[in-house]
C-alpha cells in the first residue's frame, strides 16, 4: 500500500482502481452518521416505519454510502497530494444499501488538465462506484479534485 496519493502527472484518463478495501455497513454506522448530520429520517432509523415501505427495512444514509464510496480510495489516490475537492456531480444511488451489505468502490480517471491558475497543480475528474456484496451498483458519482504536480528535484 503506498503512504501517499498520486500526484497530478501518475494520473491517466481511462485509468481504473479497483480499491482493496471493502466494508460492512453496520448499524452504528447509519445510526451515528444520521445522528450527527442531524438526519432524522425515518428510512434510516425507525424500523417499525420502514416494514410499511417499499424497501421493507432501513436503509444506509446515502450520504454515508456516498462518503464510503469516495473514501476507501483516499489512501491510494490522493493521500497528502490533494489540494481540495473543486465539486461533486451527477451523483446516484442506483440501490439501496442496507445493514449488513460490504460494499466496495472503484474509481475511474475521466479527464485531467492543467490548472489555469495555479502552476503548482492540476485538475483531475474523477469517477467513483460502489457495489454491494451482489455487484449491484449503489452509488455512482463524479468528482472534481484539485491535484499537486510532482515536486520539482
Amino acid at each position: 500500500m503506498s503512504t501517499r496519493g498520486l500526484y497530478f502527472e501518475e494520473f491517466n484518463v481511462g485509468d481504473v482502481f479497483k480499491h482493496a478495501v471493502t466494508r460492512t455497513t453496520t448499524e452504528t454506522d447509519n445510526l451515528l452518521f444520521s445522528v450527527l448530520t442531524h438526519n432524522t429520517q425515518p428510512l434510516h432509523l425507525d424500523e417499525e416505519f420502514c416494514k410499511g415501505t417499499i424497501h421493507g427495512t432501513r436503509l444506509v444514509n446515502s450520504i454515508f454510502t456516498l462518503g464510503l464510496t469516495v473514501g476507501v480510495g483516499v489512501t491510494e489516490l490522493t493521500l497528502g497530494t490533494t489540494l481540495g475537492n473543486l465539486g461533486f456531480e451527477e451523483i446516484t444511488f442506483p440501490n439501496p444499501v442496507k445493514i449488513g451489505d460490504t460494499l466496495r468502490a472503484e474509481t475511474v480517471i475521466l479527464a485531467k488538465r492543467e490548472s489555469k491558475s495555479r502552476t503548482d497543480s492540476g485538475i483531475v475528474t474523477f469517477e467513483h462506484h460502489g457495489y454491494n456484496q451482489r455487484g449491484q451498483l449503489v452509488c455512482k458519482a463524479k468528482r472534481t479534485g484539485l491535484m499537486m504536480k510532482r515536486p520539482a528535484l
